[in-house]
C-alpha cells in the first residue's frame, strides 16, 4: 500500500537518570495523495516521527512504510522517492539560489527543467534573488527555495516539518495554497506545524502531545465532536476573570484564548452568571479548542 503506514512505532532517547519517551506506540495510516497536518506543541514528537519516516533514525519497536518501502529494510530507495524539508534551514548558505536548486536536481540525477511545473508557482516568488547567496534570504525566501529544492525530482511523498515557524503571515499563507496545489499533483504530503489554525486547511489532522495521539480526523469532525457549549468571555480585569471562571460550579473548563478567554460547559449548564460588565458571547469551537479537550480527556 502506498502513501505513509505507522505501526506501534515507539522511540526514546537516553537521559542522564531516565529516558525521554519521544513517541509512544503510534499508529497512523495516511493514504495516497492526502494533505495530513501533524498537528502538536513543540516537543510533542513530531520531529522524532519525522526522522524516523525519512529513514534518519530507527525506532526502538514498530514499523513504519512509505511508498509501501520499510522504512529499515527499503532506506536507499525511500530516500530517492520522498522530499524532506526540515524545520532548521539545511540548504547551502554559500551557494546561491540558483545553485541549490541545481545541486538538489544533479544528486536525483534530474534537471531543473524536467520538474519546473511543480516549482514554477513557488520559484517565481524567488527568481528574482536566483543571484543572491541562500544565507542572505529573508525567512519567508528560504523556506520558499527549502520547498523547491524538496520538490525537484518530484517526489511521490513530501514531509515538512515545521514549514512556517518564524515566517511571516502573508508567507504563511502563500505556503499554504501552494501545498494544496501541490496535493493535485497526487504528490501525498505529511506536514507538522505548532499552528493550531492551519490545522484547518489539511485533509486531516492528527493531534500529538508527549509522544501519543490523541485523535485522528477531519478539522471539520474534530470540531463537531466537541459536543459542549463554548463560550468566548471577555472583561476588565482578565486574569481575574479567568481565576472565577475556573472556579465557576457550571465551567468544565476555561482558558485564554487570543483577547478573550474560552469557558467550556459542563453538559448540566445552560448560562453563566457573571457580572455586568462581562461580554459573553457563544462561539465555535476551534481546532484548538479541540485539542486542549482531548488533552483534559487523555489525562485524565
Amino acid at each position: 500500500m502506498k502513501g505513509v503506514t505507522i505501526n506501534h512505532i515507539s522511540k526514546s532517547f537516553p537521559l542522564k537518570k531516565r529516558k525521554l519517551e519521544a513517541l509512544k506506540d503510534i499508529n497512523l495510516d495516511i493514504p495516497e495523495g492526502e494533505l495530513f497536518g501533524l498537528i502538536g506543541p513543540d516537543g510533542a514528537g513530531k520531529t522524532t516521527l519525522f526522522r524516523i519516516l525519512t529513514t534518519l533514525l530507527l525506532p526502538d519497536s514498530g514499523t513504519a512504510s512509505v511508498n509501501g518501502l520499510d522504512v529499515a529494510k527499503d532506506f536507499m530507495q525511500i530516500r530517492k522517492e520522498v522530499g524532506y524539508m526540515p524545520g532548521r534551514f539545511s540548504l547551502y548558505t554559500d551557494l546561491t539560489v540558483e545553485e541549490n536548486l541545481n545541486f538538489f536536481a544533479n544528486i536525483f540525477n534530474t534537471t531543473v527543467k524536467a520538474n519546473y511545473h511543480l516549482i514554477k508557482e513557488v520559484y517565481k516568488m524567488i527568481e528574482p534573488f536566483k543571484k543572491v547567496r541562500a544565507g542572505k534570504l529573508s525567512g519567508g525566501m528560504k523556506q520558499k527555495l527549502a520547498l523547491s529544492c524538496a520538490l525537484i525530482h518530484r517526489p511521490q511523498t513530501l514531509f515538512l516539518d515545521e514549514p512556517t515557524t518564524g515566517v511571516d503571515a502573508v508567507s504563511r499563507k502563500e505556503f499554504w495554497e501552494l501545498l494544496r496545489s501541490l496535493r493535485a499533483e497526487g504528490i501525498t504530503i505529511m506536514v507538522s506545524t505548532p499552528y493550531m489554525d492551519e490545522a484547518s486547511l489539511c485533509d486531516r489532522v492528527g493531534l500529538i502531545q508527549q509522544g501519543r495521539i490523541m485523535g485522528v480526523d477531519t478539522p471539520q469532525q474534530l470540531r463537531r465532536a466537541f459536543g459542549k457549549k463554548l463560550l468566548s468571555v471577555k472583561g476588565p480585569d482578565m486574569l481575574q476573570l479567568l481565576r472565577q471562571l475556573q472556579h465557576m460550579e457550571g465551567v468544565e473548563n476555561a482558558y485564554p484564548f487570543g483577547e478573550h478567554h474560552h469557558a467550556v460547559l459542563k453538559t448540566s449548564a445552560d448560562a453563566l452568571h457573571l457580572p455586568d460588565g462581562i461580554e459573553v458571547q457563544e462561539v465555535e469551537p476551534d481546532i484548538e479548542d479541540c485539542f486542549i479537550s482531548l488533552m483534559r480527556s487523555h489525562a485524565g
